[in-house]
């Protein structure tokens, strides 16, 4: 149970678009790319592999870096105004249910997988399952993605290879293209290089690392820790083959004309559209919490007469209670927007 300290004012304010401050992480894979698609600094002479854009979690919690609330916690504003917040949702998470990061994903990440909620017995108290999607927003030379199993993989096979130190030839993989989205669900084994992704996920941090490239941790000097055992016991062997979805052109009442929509992803847990656009158009949903994240351009959000101003890289939580309303690009715009589950 968490415990959360509020401000006896903060039930009586009234939610507003909310952006929050990004949550940089060291990874041994990471780089330095992030400093092109932020405005925050990166700390210096660090490998950033993440940048943790809107996180529900104890450890790095968001905080809210405008307006009457800034400072303030998701956690603490679902406690305080939960139908202001999640409008029909209320009551139905036990904590904000995404977690949205970047990823520069300068080096190879481990082999790894994640249970499916089904799987209880490998997820901790608290936690859940995670299935994650990704969008690829730049690629190197030597940008990969592994998604899914070689076509005839079993756990013997895998096993076996593991034995000889080697996984690659277990694993299919295909090279991504800027603007290409990933679906991994829970029990996919994946991992991915030389690429810098939007990565929407559940809001848990269960992963179980297969195979790590037999190398060293600088920061500790010793290789990182491999839970094998659980891993294979989470894997589905039926994810075979995965490769990008077929971006889906729709008009769902999210931008009254004017934006190019695109349906990315459609799945239980998440939903992602991508809104192109020159001219103003409208983000948001009536009485429904959605989230916006910008990939390219700058603009502003304008509600109730009130213009929030909304750049490349940032995140914005649309409250239930603020609803739809217009955003107004400078130039060409590039918005991702996010549904919660069932909203």
């Amino acid at each position: 149970m968490r415990l959360l300290v509020l401000l006896p004012s903060m039930a009586q304010t009234e939610l507003y678009p909310l952006k929050f401050d990004p949550i940089y992480q060291y990874r041994i894979w990471g780089g330095r790319r992030l400093s092109n698609l932020l405005s925050k600094p990166l700390p210096p002479d660090e490998l950033i592999g993440e940048a943790w854009i809107l996180s529900d979690r104890d450890d790095h919690p968001s905080k809210v870096i405008n307006g009457k609330l800034k400072g303030k916690t998701i956690a603490q504003l679902t406690a305080a105004a939960p139908e202001q917040l999640l409008g029909a949702l209320t009551g139905k998470f036990d904590r904000f249910p995404l977690l949205l990061k970047f990823l520069d994903c300068k080096k190879v990440l481990s082999v790894q997988v994640h249970p499916s909620d089904q799987l209880k017995k490998y997820i901790p108290k608290g936690e859940h399952g995670k299935t994650e999607a990704w969008v690829v927003l730049e690629t190197g030379n030597d940008a990969i993605v592994y998604a899914g199993l070689a076509p005839g993989t079993n756990e013997q096979k895998i096993k076996d290879d593991l034995q000889k130190n080697e996984i690659a030839p277990d694993l299919a993989s295909f090279k991504p293209k800027i603007g290409d989205a990933v679906l991994i669900e829970a029990g996919t084994v994946h991992t991915l290089a030389d690429v810098v992704v939007f990565e929407i996920q559940q809001n848990s941090d269960v992963t179980y690392r297969l195979y790590d490239w037999d190398r060293v941790d600088e920061m500790t000097g010793k290789p990182r820790d491999l839970q094998v055992g659980e891993a294979l016991a989470c894997i589905d062997f039926s994810k075979i083959a995965i490769k990008p979805l077929e971006p889906v052109i729709v008009d769902e009442g999210l931008t009254e004309s004017n934006a190019r929509c695109e349906k990315l992803v459609n799945d239980t847990h998440f939903k992602v559209w991508r809104l192109t656009s020159e001219l103003p158009f409208m983000v948001g949903k009536a009485s429904t919490c959605r989230i916006l994240v910008n990939i390219e351009g700058d603009g502003e959000l304008d509600y109730k007469n009130s213009f929030y101003s909304f750049g490349k890289g940032e995140v914005m939580l649309l409250p239930a209670s603020v609803g739809a309303c217009p955003f107004v690009p400078k130039g060409r715009v590039v918005l991702l927007e996010v549904a919660l589950p069932q909203g």
